[in-house]
């Protein structure tokens, strides 16, 4: 009777934990949200050209590529669950700093710290939710990356809004920091606490991604770059290319953001439907389709549509991504850091980078460039076939509530 008790209990453990990590993906992603709707008010504040904002932004993938190693570490010092709700809640506070930046200089180390922050909370919320998929024995990572869309897709509507009525991003970036910490930290009660074995090494400071996560990791690279340079430049293209109001600048980030939402939820039906691989070359497809539009568009619409087929392309090639790493090699911990440093650091360059073409050419021919990485998807999905392993027993390591084990 006590085992069935347990199991029951274990049960309801690995449910609340799956419940929390999704608020914590929402959180994350509503941080994001917020930020990709006023960089052009923050290109004005800080009275940036094209190529500096390209520039200030590539300080962000400097910070999370420096920061990104350092998540395992953390996790394994302070237990997951106290470690996801420092990370979650410095996250959630340096949404304000980019908005504080007056010139190139301070924005530049703005972005660092607020890349630094996003890239160790990313790596431990997906840690965590690798952890519960195999608890639960099916696929959960498309979901949970569809709360963390969801999120975005609040956070831009709220800037949105926000860009609309002409308010000043210093507010509302420390209204939003305010609640979101609240949720953010409350939502980390409920995860799972892994802690290290007694006699468990901690992971190196800084390692390499190990060789099973390359080349999962390069098909992230391709879905997570076009993501970044449509979040952060969807606005600037419609505004700058064209000649768009702010508030229908903002309204294409959003668009983007509903499809990559409905299409992630959506996602693991689809999967357990067609597979990874197939699922993944279509979405490669529409994904190029969309690009095709952005470059050839000469009204707002086609553009915008352009960016909402682009974000359901992309949606769910995260998501298998951290998934395959997760069952793939010896351990499993190091393969989700290793894609999660390659696919991360791809959506953070990537801004910098359309910046740097858009500075030398124009905003067109980088989305060019997207939209050939997006054909990347095509050629490369068939590294997100391999096998999975089988979920294990929660373990005492996992604890289920505060104050009880499982």
């Amino acid at each position: 009777m006590s085992d069935v008790v347990t199991e029951r209990n274990d049960r309801r453990t690995v449910r609340r934990a799956r419940y929390a990590v999704a608020a914590v993906f929402a959180v994350h992603g509503a941080v994001t949200g917020s930020f990709a709707t006023r960089v052009p008010w923050i290109q004005d504040h800080a009275s940036l050209s094209t190529g500096q904002l390209g520039f200030a932004l590539a300080f962000t993938a400097f910070g999370a590529s420096c920061a990104m190693p350092l998540a395992g570490r953390i996790s394994h010092r302070f237990g997951s669950r106290t470690a996801l709700r420092g990370l979650i809640a410095l996250w959630t506070l340096a949404l304000v700093l980019p908005s504080l930046a007056p010139n190139l200089y301070t924005l530049c180390l703005a972005m660092f710290v607020y890349g630094a922050t996003a890239g160790t909370a990313d790596v431990a919320m997906n840690a965590l939710g690798v952890e519960v998929e195999r608890l639960l024995n099916r696929s959960i990572m498309s979901g949970l990356h569809g709360l963390w869309s969801a999120g975005a897709l609040i956070g831009s509507a709220a800037g949105t809004l926000a860009a609309h009525l002409g308010s000043d991003a210093r507010l509302h970036f420390a209204l939003a920091a305010g609640v979101l910490t609240l949720l953010g930290v409350l939502a980390c009660g409920w995860v799972l606490d892994v802690q290290p074995a007694e006699d468990e090494e901690p992971p190196p400071r800084f390692a390499l991604p190990p060789r099973s996560a390359l080349l999962i990791g390069a098909v992230g690279f391709c879905a997570v770059f076009a993501e970044g340079a449509s979040l952060d430049w969807s606005a600037v293209f419609l505004r700058d290319r064209l000649d768009s109001s702010a508030g229908l600048a903002a309204a294409s980030t959003t668009g983007f953001m509903l499809t990559m939402a409905v299409a992630r939820i959506a996602g693991d039906a689809v999967v357990n439907r067609f597979g990874a691989v197939r699922t993944v070359r279509v979405g490669g497809v529409l994904a190029a389709l969309g690009g095709l539009l952005i470059v050839v568009a000469r009204h707002p619409a086609v553009a915008m549509s352009g960016f909402a087929l682009m974000g359901l392309g992309i949606a769910v090639v995260v998501p298998l991504c951290f998934a395959a790493a997760g069952h793939s090699g010896p351990n499993p911990s190091q393969a989700i850091a290793g894609v999660a440093t390659i696919t991360y650091t791809s959506g953070l360059i990537a801004p910098s980078l359309i910046g740097g073409v858009a500075q030398a050419t124009s905003l067109t021919v980088s989305f060019v460039l997207v939209t050939v990485l997006a054909c990347g998807l095509v050629l490369f999905a068939g590294v997100l076939g391999g096998g999975r392993r089988e979920a294990r027993e929660v373990s005492p390591r996992a604890a289920a509530v505060p104050g009880r084990q499982p």
